[in-house]
């Protein structure tokens, strides 16, 4: 008896004094193996081509191996690409935005098409303007998106939440479309399959109804936002399949509709009413193998914005796009402006030299111009992110690194760039919209909450507005007579630092 109770006291001596070890020891630790418990990564996933993407940069410099470079033009002794002030200044329509510095590399210029549809619009109320948002777990649930998509709609007009896919892990936690689907589609995303069945859709995925037996069905309802109140003019998109037997049946009131699937083109569609719906069940019948790519919802004028996000996604799973697919979906829908969310991903690696993200998403860039030709391109910057440095939650030692090296992607392709991790306010601003009250950021300081989102859409919105503002104010001085045509060239440093800061408001 006295033997059991003195191995017991002996082991909780030593229990006792490992736990006080530990908590000695963690201080002189190395300072990021601690974080919060709050500051995990839920929901941060991975895609296999940025491991492939980070173990092929490994293996060169293992090697010793410099690879062909794919950046045309000069750079400088930082590896930063020289701007070409004639390059930065050209465009089609006259409007000639001042040359930059690398510095304050934004590319403002590159969206002059873009700024003059949405001029038309403003002006003669007729046209629309599309942008493709790609991004990942920030704007999961159309978080950043739907404000981002809410401003542009109520500035400009347009109604609709527009390309809505088959499935989608977010479904249950999206507000702007209430979304369900039965549990026997079967899907492959361009995150971790690199050889489809089918070439993915814009959206990055494929879908199959290839359940004989089981009902395969998909259902979409209006959601509750002043723009996204209606299903408008909704249109499923399908892609090409040797399989001629496929339908699809669904209700409208008391009426069943039976439509025939026509899988004959690389891109087909249906258009499911002539009118706006409240809610649509969509079933499958027959169509094994042929690929399903989503519902459109537009009402045709306007602006619209898809939120094509993915969680766990770097971006670069993009460049296996299907050029012939895209092209095709390009001439369906008309994308204007092509937006490029990334970071949160590729912040995880321990890693300050980040090359390797800057020429696979080069090559992802290229592949889009491709893809869609005519579409502006639009880099948004990592935002800020916290790691815990001597027991205080400060920005993470690879934003800085990341933001340059997405900065220098957008400018060797002629892309905008907006950096947000400055845009929300810099050093340590993860941290205060973390902490204040009511918080703007989860625990995890890494995502934004509802409020934040909200923020951050806002944000985005109003510096792209900046340029619209300043290409109007543009247009305006070259052709004073007539605001209707094209305006003549004229420099944006005739402008004054007053006029522009009253005209970005």
């Amino acid at each position: 008896m006295n033997t059991t109770k003195s191995y017991f006291f002996q082991s909780f001596l030593i229990i006792l004094l490992a736990t006080l070890f530990f908590i000695g020891i963690k201080e002189v630790l190395p300072k990021q193996l601690f974080s919060e418990k709050e500051a995990g990564t839920k929901n941060v996933l991975i895609d296999s081509m940025l491991i492939d993407a980070i173990n092929a940069d490994k293996n060169i410099e293992q090697q010793g191996v410099m690879g062909d470079s794919i950046t045309p033009g000069a750079t400088d002794s930082l590896g930063n690409p020289i701007l070409n002030q004639q390059v930065a200044s050209s465009s089609n329509l006259g409007v000639v935005f001042s040359g930059e510095s690398y510095e304050n590399y934004n590319g403002t210029q590159f969206l002059s098409a873009f700024y003059e549809k949405l001029f038309q619009i403003e002006t003669n109320h007729k046209g629309k303007v599309r942008i493709a948002y790609f991004g990942d777990s920030m704007t999961d649930g159309d978080f950043i998106v739907q404000d981002f998509r809410s401003e542009y709609q109520n500035k400009f007009g347009g109604e609709g939440v527009g390309f809505v896919a088959i499935t989608s892990e977010s479904a249950s936690s999206r507000s702007s479309v209430t979304h369900q689907y039965s549990k026997n589609w079967k899907m492959q995303s361009y995150l971790n399959v690199k050889n489809p069945i089918r070439p993915f859709a814009v959206n990055g995925h494929v879908f199959f109804a290839n359940d004989t037996i089981n009902k395969t069905w998909v259902k979409y309802q209006a959601g509750r936002g002043k723009n996204t109140s209606q299903l408008n003019n909704p249109t499923l998109f399908y892609g090409s399949a040797a399989n001629q037997n496929g339908f699809i049946s669904y209700q409208i009131k008391n009426d069943t509709i039976i439509k025939k699937l026509n899988p004959t083109k690389i891109l087909n569609t249906i258009q499911l009413a002539p009118n706006n719906l409240q809610a649509v069940t969509i079933a499958f019948k027959k169509a094994k193998s042929i690929p399903i790519y989503g519902v459109n919802f537009d009402n045709g004028k306007g602006v619209h914005v898809d939120n094509f996000s993915q969680r766990g996604n770097s971006g670069i799973p993009i460049s296996k796009f299907d050029v012939p697919l895209m092209n095709a979906f390009q001439q369906k829908l008309g994308y204007d402006l092509i937006v490029l969310h990334y970071g949160t991903n590729v912040l995880k690696y321990g890693t300050l030299d980040f090359s390797w993200y800057d020429k696979s998403m080069t090559r992802t860039v290229e592949r889009l111009q491709k893809s869609f030709p005519g579409a502006a391109i639009l880099i948004i910057s990592t935002a800020d992110k916290s790691s815990k440095y001597d027991a205080v939650m400060k920005t993470d030692s690879a934003v800085v690194p990341l933001t340059n090296s997405q900065k220098r992607y957008a400018a060797k392709t002629k892309s905008a760039y907006i950096d947000l991790y400055k845009l929300m306010g810099g050093d340590g601003s993860m941290a205060k919209w973390v902490e204040q009250d009511p918080p703007l950021a989860n625990k995890d300081y890494t995502h934004f909450n509802f409020r934040g989102a909200k923020k951050i859409g806002g944000m985005l919105f109003q510096e792209l507005d900046k340029g619209y503002e300043k290409h109007k104010l543009l247009r305006k001085r070259a052709n004073p007579i007539n605001q209707n045509t094209t305006a003549v060239k004229i420099k944006s440093d005739s402008i004054t630092n007053n006029q522009e800061s009253t005209n970005g408001q």
